[in-house]
């Protein structure tokens, strides 16, 4: 109920808005465009109000349609963006993400998209921009821009580079040049990772700057992994603590160390494998939930074969297991057990079914491929309608 509510009040204050973007003033207001001015506003409230907003449906599908049935070809606006480069579906994409482009001084907005152009910056990456970054265009860019980018190209190594950078993280224009960029990769630079490296982790992770934070506490963790400088793992390590909250880091400590495992072994799991970091806490516990309680294995197999926390138990982990023992059921000479059980969850989909599936005759294959279809439609209760909560960053 609430959440309906909450799509209602959204819902209204939207449609509000976009009254306020397509009413004219009443002294220019004809006949001809009154109608289609209520069409129009028509069209946005319908949208808006009788559309069942879900995760395949969003709002924004639904203004863009309404949208594309005003009249925006004498747009100066949009004229702006034609003579970026930009096609009509591209400026409609911008229009829908960013509504408030629409009543945008012309001049100011002219000089803004003329600084990105005069970068090297293409329409169909102004689009990118502003689909990462809607507000950006409302920012302040041209303060101490020349002096910024010329550090930024410097570190990057080229014009090129630059702009791909550019692309992924908008914000890098908007950036104190001393506060945060020369002093986040001075350092990562007194940290020990190498510039090549860096620039890899900049590409890689956007917001790697301005949610870079290490204190005591971060570094103990950093050095309790036992990872070197030299190591390969050490610099996807040093970021991933660096740009998490101590309260995440602190939480998904504590549910793995609910199965019995130590800080040591926990750190010594993170020094191998990374990217655990990032797992959910709803996810590593629903894992090895099956892990532990349906396929029979020791909690510590994980420390062995992290991968086993990475797999989707609705596509993946849950479907092969339970194929595995429909084959041992049936008595197939094919049979998934053992050790052997590990490998073929990594497998990829068209080798695990060419080998345990379309093998056997075709009733058989049949028969497994319908039961292996259905244990994939298999999904968590109500989660259609579970709504999501973004917690922390970046996970």
């Amino acid at each position: 109920m609430i959440v309906k509510m909450r799509v209602k009040v959204d819902a209204w204050i939207r449609l509000r808005f976009l009254y306020s973007l397509f009413l004219p003033k009443p002294t220019s207001l004809s006949s001809s465009s009154s109608h289609s001015l209520q069409r129009t506003l028509t069209n946005l409230k319908a949208c808006l109000f009788t559309t069942t907003v879900t995760a395949t449906s969003p709002a924004s599908q639904d203004v863009e349609s309404a949208l594309a049935s005003a009249d925006l070809k004498d747009s100066a606006i949009a004229g702006l963006f034609r003579g970026c480069g930009c096609t009509d579906s591209q400026i409609m994409k911008i229009f829908v993400r960013q509504p408030s482009l629409l009543k945008s001084e012309v001049e100011i907005l002219q000089s803004k998209l003329n600084i990105l152009r005069g970068l090297g910056l293409t329409g169909s990456d102004i689009v990118k921009i502003i689909h990462c970054r809607p507000r950006f265009l409302a920012s302040r860019i041209n303060h101490s821009l020349d002096e910024r980018v010329d550090f930024l190209q410097q570190f990057f190594g080229s014009r090129e580079m630059l702009l791909k950078a550019i692309v992924r993280n908008p914000s890098l224009l908007n950036y104190s040049l001393y506060d945060k960029l020369k002093s986040c990769i001075a350092l990562y630079e007194s940290m020990g990772i190498a510039r090549q490296d860096l620039i890899y982790l900049l590409m890689s992770r956007p917001t790697l700057i301005s949610r870079t934070s290490l204190d005591n506490e971060k570094m103990e963790y950093i050095r309790r992994t036992g990872l070197s400088k030299d190591s390969k793992m050490y610099k996807y390590v040093l970021t991933l603590i660096a740009v998490s909250r101590m309260e995440t880091i602190r939480e998904k400590m504590g549910n793995l160390e609910k199965y019995g495992f130590s800080t040591d072994e926990i750190m010594n799991l993170i020094s191998r494998s990374p990217l655990v970091l990032t797992l959910s806490i709803d996810k590593v516990q629903r894992n090895m939930t099956f892990i532990i309680g349906t396929m029979k294995l020791p909690a510590s197999v994980v420390l062995d074969y992290p991968f086993l926390l990475f797999l989707n138990l609705e596509t993946v982990l849950r479907p092969r297991v339970l194929l595995a023992e429909k084959i041992r059921a049936m008595g197939l000479l094919q049979q998934i057990k053992g050790c052997t059980v590990l490998r073929v969850l990594r497998m990829s989909e068209p080798r695990f079914l060419k080998k345990f599936v379309t093998c056997h005759t075709n009733d058989v294959a049949k028969s497994l491929m319908e039961f292996y279809q259905e244990t994939k439609g298999i999904r968590r209760l109500a989660e259609s309608s579970k709504r999501v909560v973004y917690k922390g960053f970046p996970f």
